[in-house]
């Protein structure tokens, strides 16, 4: 009998009946229910791990929407996992449906993933397969099952090219897409795909991966053990690439002697949420198809689909503000037609459509059509699994906490904004950051656009399919986001490898709200702190202890621990940073030119912070600035920076800076050195340049000593130069070279001696400024903003 025989065969005898598909097909889908309705079998096998046959029943909820996948992972270790997606046009989802719509028992028949986890741990601790486990994806012909991405052939790329096609996607659309099942026979279009690949199976074997054999010996023992129980009422869904194996006469003790001695690993398994975009080959998962969502679409819209596709088009582009009319629809329609006629294809496709749409609705435009298959031919559909879907404590808690917070996971990336004066927007900031020192990256900080206050924060959010392992491996700290971010936390600490690494958890346990876990860190941190004798250890983990005192405020949390233990780090600074910065090379001066910024910044917010009670640093950290600023065996870098922090701050005058600047610049100096303190004072994104425009007497001493540099030095200096002054704005650097070409002041040494420059009084006109402040303040809003912080301020003191 033949192999189109025993597929069609439905009498005494004939086998099993065996649909082969390609996976995540809808015209697979199509045919498959097509075919079972034709059948009717009394059982139906479906390619897919057997741990999951308890899962079954949960596909009938009212609550589980695909885009879904099984989920597998090795008890001990979470992080080894499997994926099984299945989207509403995947034929295995379909062959599902239809066997609990019509009350016939389903199984899975695949190798079970106890056996599959195991395989991948045993190659990666041989270093053989990578870092990452294998997981359920499909292979180039649309075969399911880990492992089977690896073959050495594209089976559809094989079978496109005999048929004179170089692009298997558009072969795979016009035979099998584009075409119904033939009326009074359901199986025609499974009998042709079998033949096709039994051929391609007598040519390449297993296709150069000997585990498929395993599995397909373990899937005939399934299907003879079903033949056994329900006789000739048995249905096969899988891989067209199996299909061949399957039907092959083999003994139970040859499959069997296959499966001898595997490894096994113990699993759980559970239904996740997938997304269509994880489905895309583009998105990094390697077992997908290009166009989720046109597959989707052709699955769901059967009749007039390029009419229905071309109206969700312009649907998108409307929606976008882009002028596209019903004529736009129509003339579109007419296109892709045109176009699937000339190039002898039974229906417009893909390429047909989207040349369709690219001359009629984006007018020649790429620019439009990448947000069209961002949004449709890709698209964010996030599928859902009900509550009662088994789950580890940890995700369970999890749920509950986005269903009370109404943080719903969604595909499409979006921004949340969180006003952390509001409990609501508290509570989801506290639950986003536990999750983070978690390792689930659900949301990514993001800059804020309305506030730089510490009350607001600003959220990317978007769920990955991937976040469920997280999810599960996370379980190992604890049964609720609360105690597994505390147990982690303290974790971390005890196992930090630098003084700069406990300090970034120390912030990260108040962002969170982790009261349990701080004095875990705090004692980790001060011993660290105690031992570490690195000025450059101690000024990188200083910022980020200042910056946590500035939550206590808002998050009403405790942080007097944590002052001292700044405060103290602050101090140890303070000693340490003059001889550290003596005798450095260039690049060193410019990493510690970095920490001295840090560090300025820190004491700034440490001497306001309530907490810290340390007004006395200001005035330790501005004499070591100082010191910095006149010791000739510090780089001329960091003295540049030090004069211009004091500056900043009040603690120097300007005579007293320009003639800093003058004693720098002088002919005894380096020009390189002379170079490096101009870098320190007025680069680095310090502002320097608006100082220079607005301080001529400093651009004039800057002027005078670069046009007097040494023709042989000039090319040493000139790269420090052009890296101090590229870096301005370029209004910036407009103002300053027009104050250049007309020359600063009167000359460098009457700008330095205070004489009036053209177009600048000699100090300033007070009487002036305090008339025109009232129009600057109209202008900025500032009155409107006094009145709603007086506002804000009565409604927390009332």
């Amino acid at each position: 009998m033949t192999g189109g025989e025993q597929t069609a065969g439905r009498g005494a005898g004939a086998g099993p009946v065996l649909l082969g598909v390609r996976h995540h097909g809808p015209g697979s889908a199509r045919a498959v229910r097509a075919a079972l309705e034709e059948v009717r079998p009394r059982i139906v096998l479906i390619e897919g791990p057997p741990e999951a046959d308890a899962l079954i029943p949960l596909a009938a909820d009212e609550e589980m929407r695909p885009p879904v996948a099984l989920l597998a992972h090795a008890v001990d270790e979470p992080g080894r996992s499997a994926f099984w997606p299945l989207a509403g046009f995947s034929p295995e989802w379909v062959a599902l449906r239809w066997a609990l719509e019509q009350h016939v028992p389903a199984r899975f028949i695949d190798l079970p993933a106890t056996h599959t986890l195991a395989w991948g741990r045993q190659e990666d601790e041989a270093g053989t397969e990578g870092e990452h486990p294998p997981q359920a994806e499909t292979a180039p012909d649309g075969d399911t099952g880990p492992g089977s991405a690896e073959l050495r052939i594209d089976p559809l790329g094989v079978l496109a090219d005999a048929a004179g096609y170089d692009d298997p996607e558009r072969w795979w659309e016009d035979v099998v897409e584009h075409r119904g099942a033939e009326e009074g026979d359901a199986l025609a279009p499974f009998t042709a795909l079998e033949e096709a690949m039994g051929a391609l199976r007598e040519t390449f074997g297993s296709g150069g991966h000997d585990r498929d054999l395993v599995r397909e010996a373990y899937m005939r023992l399934q299907v003879r053990a079903a033949q056994r129980e329900f006789e000739d009422g048995v249905a096969v869904v899988c891989g067209a690439w199996h299909v061949p194996a399957l039907r092959q006469k083999t003994t139970v003790a040859a499959d069997k002697a296959l499966l001898k001695g595997l490894p096994k690993v113990k699993t759980d398994m559970t239904w996740v949420p997938w997304t269509h975009r994880r489905l895309a080959r583009t998105s990094g998962y390697g077992a997908g198809i290009d166009s989720p969502g046109w597959y989707g679409h052709l699955f769901s819209a059967p009749d007039r689909p390029v009419e229905r596709w071309l109206t969700k088009v312009a649907g998108l582009l409307r929606a976008e503000d882009r002028i596209v009319s019903s004529a736009h629809v129509i003339e579109a329609v007419r296109l892709a037609e045109t176009l699937a006629a000339m190039r002898g294809r039974p229906l417009p496709g893909l390429s047909e459509t989207t040349d369709a749409v690219r001359a009629v609705m984006c007018e020649g435009s790429d620019v439009p059509l990448a947000l069209i298959r961002d949004r449709l031919v890709v698209g964010d559909v996030l599928g859902e699994v009900p509550p009662s879907a088994p789950a580890v404590p940890l995700q369970r808690d999890l749920t509950r906490l986005q269903r009370r917070l109404r943080l719903k996971p969604e595909a499409l990336e979006r921004e949340l904004e969180l006003d952390l004066r509001k409990e609501n927007d508290a509570a989801r900031s506290r639950l986003l950051h536990r999750l983070r020192l978690l390792g689930i990256a659900w949301g990514e900080p993001a800059a804020s656009r309305g506030s730089t206050g510490t009350f607001r924060e600003t959220w990317r959010l978007r769920w990955e399919p991937e976040l469920s392992v997280r999810v599960a491996e996370a379980g190992v700290w604890g049964t609720t986001v609360l105690s597994a971010a505390t147990a982690k936390a303290e974790a971390d600490a005890v196992g930090a490898e630098g003084l700069a690494g406990v300090t970034g958890l120390a912030e990260r346990c108040l962002l969170a709200e982790l009261p349990d876990a701080l004095p875990t860190v705090m004692r980790v941190l001060a011993d660290r702190a105690a031992l570490d004798t690195d000025v450059g250890h101690l000024a990188q983990a200083l910022p980020a202890l200042v910056r946590s005192l500035r939550y206590g405020d808002v998050r009403g949390t405790d942080t007097g621990a944590l002052a001292e233990v700044a405060a103290g780090l602050a101090e140890r600074v303070f000693v340490g940073l003059p001889p550290a910065c003596a005798a450095l090379d260039a690049d060193a001066a410019e990493e510690m030119r970095g920490h001295v910024d840090a560090v300025h910044g820190a004491v700034a917010l440490l001497g306001d912070a309530p907490a810290a009670g340390h007004g006395r640093l200001r005035g330790r950290w501005q004499s070591v600035l100082r010191v910095l600023s006149g010791r000739d065996t510090v780089p001329g870098v960091i003295r540049g920076r030090a004069v211009r922090l004091l500056l900043d701050d009040g603690q120097l005058a300007q005579d007293e800076a320009a003639l800093l600047m003058g004693l720098v610049l002088s002919p005894g100096t380096p020009p390189a050195d002379a170079a490096a303190w101009i870098e320190g004072f007025v680069g680095g994104g310090s502002g320097g340049g608006m100082l220079l425009v607005h301080d001529e007497r400093l651009l004039g001493l800057v002027d005078a000593w670069l046009t007097g540099v040494p023709a042989e030095a000039f090319t040493d200096v000139l790269p420090l130069l052009r890296r101090t002054f590229s870096a301005y704005e370029p209004g910036v650097r407009r103002t300053l070279g027009e104050l250049v070409r007309r020359g600063p002041g009167t000359g460098a040494g009457a700008t330095a001696a205070g004489t009036a420059t053209p177009g600048f009084a000699a100090g300033f006109d007070t009487e002036r400024a305090d008339a025109v402040l009232p129009v600057v303040r109209l202008l900025l809003g500032l009155d409107d903003m006094e009145e709603n912080i007086d506002d804000n301020l009565a409604g927390v003191t009332g």
